[in-house]
């Protein structure tokens, strides 16, 4: 296992223990995360532990392609595992978060059924030979992601005391930029999906 693929483990194994911290009841437990007031924003410190980890977990996501085309080290595991450290990182997050009332539900139900009708375009795709590279808006839609849960996690700080929802407002974006790539996976491979019918 070479180092790209060692680092895409990472990011699986730090998503887990962001998910440990959001879901596990720790007050059963005996154990309470205490809360700060931050210039009249209450913030919680298990929130902030899991956005420390969720922004090296992404800084993770670019830091792995780079090393391994650098290197030329990507390899067919590498590429599989990073296609679901990605998923496993975003998706399971935005549906905690909707569940603990952070964002509205319906971000991570766009998002998640964006992501299943893009992966199966993909294998379709793949099953005729042909790779789909990532596009444009799709890379664009991550990064809005990526910071958006970022700012989530840190209560939308320093934007919220100017009364501005910059992270929910990152999160919508790029639900719209999912369903756009969507439409352009489809165009770019409708030939391939329905060359057969």
């Amino acid at each position: 296992m070479n180092l790209p693929t060692k680092i895409t483990v990472a990011r699986i194994f730090l998503t887990g223990v962001i998910l440990v911290l959001l879901c596990i009841p720790f007050s059963y437990f005996g154990i309470h995360f205490p809360k700060y007031d931050f210039y009249g924003v209450s913030v919680q410190l298990n929130y902030l532990i899991a956005g420390v980890i969720f922004i090296i977990a992404s800084l993770t996501d670019f830091l792995d392609g780079y090393l391994a085309r650098k290197n030329n080290q990507v390899t067919d595991l590498g590429k599989m595992l990073d296609a679901i450290a990605d998923k496993v990182l975003v998706n399971p997050v935005l549906i905690v978060l909707a569940a603990n009332h952070f964002i509205p539900a319906i971000i991570p139900v766009i998002y998640v059924t964006r992501d299943i009708a893009v992966d199966a375009i993909k294998m379709q795709a793949a099953s005729k030979g042909k790779v789909q590279a990532a596009i444009k808006s799709g890379k664009l839609k991550t990064a809005c992601m990526m910071v958006g849960l970022s700012l989530v996690f840190f209560y939308n700080i320093p934007f919220e005391f100017l009364n501005i929802r910059v992270d929910l407002g990152l999160l919508i974006i790029a639900c719209i930029l999912s369903v756009v790539s969507a439409f352009e996976y489809y165009h770019i491979n409708k030939e391939i999906l329905f060359g057969d019918a």
